[in-house]
């Protein structure tokens, strides 16, 4: 029996599908999922695997999270669907895109490019790795524990939420840490090099941030030949979380414009 990802909808209407990003989970788009859903979307902020509420499992790989996906949408009788992912729910819905055209009517990646990144998140995975959760008495605890790793507040509050009490009332994480771990470079891959989607598509780079460059455009454009690529200003990777209000407006525009 195929296992369905665990999923928060929101509000009527046109469907529209968000995936987090890595380390992630839906509550991160709660926010801008509200405002869709204000404007006439019915939004599914979805939990992907081994994050979040969803089930965890060994096998982790852009092919694998897509397939996941289409389960979803088959479960839930979606017959296609505008499409957010952002950073690795960004290579994820690529390659979605790329696999499923038919089901996507408009795809939005943020902060992601269509190339291999070199495993860079050691210092967060080391750090993670070194709390000590069956003696964890408070989420303080695990922020002091945190903090002789990654010096940034909101970078450790972002993983934090992560943190709930099992039935045993113990501080656990949500993620699958231990698989995640093991899986740097599969999360940093690219999609499949033949795969191309030529439906409506807009990448969202933060301003501040060095995931898209100028010289992705050329590889992006290889992969999504209509793609149009746009700036959140005063931003850096977690754009939707840092500039909200420019992340609605861009893509709402995107999503409303109608084909010539």
């Amino acid at each position: 029996m195929k296992q369905i990802l665990h999923s928060l909808i929101i509000g009527e209407g046109k469907p529209l599908c968000i995936l987090h990003g890595f380390l992630g989970m839906l509550d991160n788009w709660k926010t801008l999922g509200t405002a869709y859903a204000e404007n006439g979307f019915q939004v599914h902020l979805i939990d992907q695997r081994n994050h979040g509420k969803s089930f965890h499992s060994p096998d982790f790989d852009y092919d694998i999270l897509s397939d996941d996906l289409l389960n979803y949408m088959d479960h839930h009788k979606i017959k296609s669907t505008i499409l957010i992912g952002h950073s690795m729910g960004g290579k994820t819905a690529m390659q979605f895109a790329c696999s499923h055209p038919e089901r996507i009517n408009k795809l939005l990646i943020a902060d992601i490019a269509p190339k291999f990144y070199p495993p860079h998140h050691q210092t967060i995975i080391e750090g993670l790795n070194a709390i000590d959760t069956n003696n964890l008495k408070s989420r303080k605890d695990a922020d002091d524990q945190l903090t002789k790793y990654i010096s940034d507040f909101g970078t450790r509050q972002f993983l934090l939420k992560n943190l709930f009490r099992n039935e045993d009332k113990k501080l656990c994480f949500r993620f699958n840490l231990e698989v995640l771990s093991e899986k740097m470079e599969e999360i940093g891959d690219n999609i499949n090099s033949t795969d191309f989607y030529e439906g409506p598509t807009l990448f969202l780079r933060g301003e501040r941030s060095e995931y898209v460059t100028k010289n992705d455009i050329e590889i992006i454009k290889r992969h999504f030949p209509t793609a149009t690529i746009e700036t959140i200003s005063n931003a850096g990777h977690w754009l939707h979380a840092e500039n909200p209000d420019e992340f609605l407006e861009k893509s709402l525009t995107f999503f409303n414009r109608t084909k010539n």
